[in-house]
């Protein structure tokens, strides 16, 4: 085939990722802090009236919570964006992680090991509910890991075969390094076809 044929420029390749976990664990955060146009997000105010559905832990400091999905957007390079979607972490909004999870290459799961236990039904959905590669990601909300990462990993009783990282969702770049983590686990998990396959039309 001629070169000259070819596209200089090439249309980037968009992927879906969807960012994870239990309520009150940085998710919002995680895409406000990457997201390379304004985010949207579907947050309302908590109100007396939802305490007793949207209960936190003493000490947490919350005022909002999503009720539908944040969104937003990271060029990964000329050839990659990325489409963020997260999910709401209430249990009554847990019906939507498979439409949110629909056409998804990948997963970033924030855990907060301040209470590890509201990370265990998203750990569960990914390995029980859906094909979606994922990653765990504890997230460092005070900039520093308090645990061990073998510990969190015994405690959640991760398999070996997923990633096991940490970041913190209010810093850009290391955010970015969570999601790439997210691109290559997903690319190491996906079958390439056989260079026999590849094409003779």
């Amino acid at each position: 085939m001629d070169s000259a044929s070819l596209p200089e420029n090439p249309s980037p390749t968009s992927a879906k990722i969807v960012i994870a976990g239990g309520f009150g664990v940085g998710k919002t955060t995680c895409v406000r802090s990457i997201s390379e146009i304004p985010p949207i997000n579907t947050e309302a105010w908590m109100t007396a009236a939802s305490e007793p559905v949207d209960r936190l832990d003493p000490g947490i400091d919350k005022t909002t919570t999503t009720v539908a999905m944040d969104f937003g957007r990271l060029t990964i390079g000329a050839d990659l964006v990325l489409y963020l979607f997260g999910t709401p972490g209430q249990p009554r909004f847990w019906p939507m992680w498979d439409d949110l999870c629909r056409g998804a290459v990948g997963a970033l799961v924030l855990a907060d090991t301040r209470n590890l236990a509201a990370s265990f039904p998203a750990v569960n959905y990914f390995e029980q509910d859906s094909e979606v590669p994922f990653v765990v990601c504890v997230n460092l909300f005070d900039g520093v890991l308090h645990h061990p990462l073998a510990d969190v990993r015994d405690a959640l009783a991760l398999p070996a075969g997923v990633p096991l990282i940490a970041c913190d969702a209010r810093d850009p770049s290391s955010v970015a390094r969570a999601l790439l983590a997210v691109v290559e686990h997903t690319m190491a998990r996906t079958a390439r076809p056989a260079a026999g396959a590849l094409a003779v039309r």
